[in-house]
């Protein structure tokens, strides 16, 4: 929040030159700092880049997991027959 040339011969008026001018390098700071840590539109759209990334490796490790279950249980299930058929076959 910068001050206006009103705001600062207010200041003046009201507290005298020498307090103002304090206060108005205060002001001047804090508004720096926070101009500093406030995110831009630069910055979001990098975090939405990086948002997407992450959503896509996601969804790729996804695919495989389930991929990499269903031949499992194929598996089992081809074992499962061939353990019920011996079983069978020996009664």
């Amino acid at each position: 929040m910068t001050l206006l040339f009103d705001d600062t011969k207010k200041l003046e008026k009201a507290l005298g030159p020498e307090a103002a001018e304090v206060i108005a390098k205060i002001f001047e700071t804090r508004d720096e700092a926070i101009q500093k840590e406030s995110a831009t539109k630069h910055d979001i759209a990098l975090i939405q880049k990086d948002i997407a990334l992450l959503r896509s490796d996601v969804e790729t490790k996804l695919a495989q997991t389930k991929a990499e279950i269903i031949k499992w249980v194929a598996g089992m299930l081809v074992a499962q027959a061939a353990l019920i058929a011996a079983l069978v076959k020996l009664l």
